[in-house]
């Protein structure tokens, strides 16, 4: 398993895996990504977080079945593996500690 820290965009992109649950394969999670976000994001982009993602341990891959309207060729689906629901579980205990750390003053300040 390769190195386990969970960059921001690999943090989307499982989370969106997560989100996505049977049906995440790389166009899908994109748009969705889009859609979440309102970015753009290149499917090249996606593609090689879900390869790291699955180097680390913390997406799992198969194919579906093949379809007419992909010219026979299979999907490959990506399912959160329990590493990789640690991984997300840690980021967010992080994130929440944090915001949890902020003073109440910090977001009622006016500027200028």
């Amino acid at each position: 398993m390769k190195g386990t820290y969970l960059g921001e965009f690999e943090e989307l992109v499982l989370l969106t895996v997560a989100v996505l649950y049977d049906e995440a394969y790389g166009v899908a999670v994109k748009e969705e990504i889009e859609k979440q976000t309102e970015r753009s994001v290149s499917i090249g982009a996606v593609h090689a977080a879900m390869v790291r993602l699955e180097e680390k341990g913390f997406l799992e891959s198969r194919f579906g079945e093949a379809t007419a309207e992909r010219g026979g060729k299979r999907k490959k689906l990506y399912t959160v593996t329990t590493a990789g629901q640690k991984a997300l579980k840690e980021a967010l205990d992080v994130r929440q500690r944090l915001w949890n750390k902020i003073p109440d003053m910090v977001f009622n300040l006016k500027l200028g």
